[in-house]
């Protein structure tokens, strides 16, 4: 079994990778394999509103760039962690391409990401978590995905790098959301 997180913070070890290696550390312990695709700082762009996905029906965007990649490591992985951190309430622009793009593109294809185990990882340094955590399980649901809980929303408190170690309560979301998604991972795919 395998998870692959996309982490959409333009900081490639900032505090939204922190929480994933937290996520990944109790997924690993269950001997889950994980990777982290680092979305930030790539060449990423949002959807066209072309279609061509509706038309071609391959499993790919038309617009051909690493959102086509990062749907290709959708497919194959069994669960799938959208991390952002929190950008004036919101998603990251890049998480946000991803989200349109991937979402469109499994609709077209017969719903490729439906009965996938999907996480959120949110970072936040003061408020504004809840709404991304919201846009991202949105994106879940609609691809009829399964989503577990953790023991409070899955989200961290930090502004610099690193300081969401500081967050107690955030790192035992995530080591709960971590054991969470393999209880769920093994009870769906095992």
């Amino acid at each position: 079994m395998k998870v692959t997180a996309f982490n959409g913070s333009p900081r490639t070890d900032g505090n939204t990778a922190h929480l994933v290696r937290h996520v990944f550390s109790a997924l690993e312990q269950e001997g889950i394999e994980t990777e982290l695709y680092q979305l930030g700082g790539r060449n990423i762009r949002g959807c066209a509103a072309c279609y061509g996905c509706f038309k071609n029906k391959d499993g790919r965007c038309a617009v051909d760039d690493v959102v086509n990649e990062c749907i290709e490591r959708m497919v194959q992985s069994d669960g799938i962690i959208l991390a952002s951190p929190t950008y004036f309430a919101d998603v990251s622009a890049e998480t946000k391409a991803l989200i349109d793009r991937a979402g469109l593109v499994s609709i077209a294809n017969g719903r490729t990401l439906k009965r996938k185990i999907g996480a959120a990882v949110v970072a936040v340094r003061r408020a504004g978590s809840v709404h991304v955590f919201d846009s991202i399980n949105h994106f879940f649901f609609i691809n009829e995905m399964i989503v577990p809980g953790s023991i409070y929303w899955n989200l961290g408190i930090g502004r610099e790098k690193g300081e969401v170690e500081e967050d107690d309560e955030g790192i035992a979301t995530m080591k709960a959301l971590g054991e969470n998604m393999a209880w769920l991972l093994k009870k769906t795919r095992g």
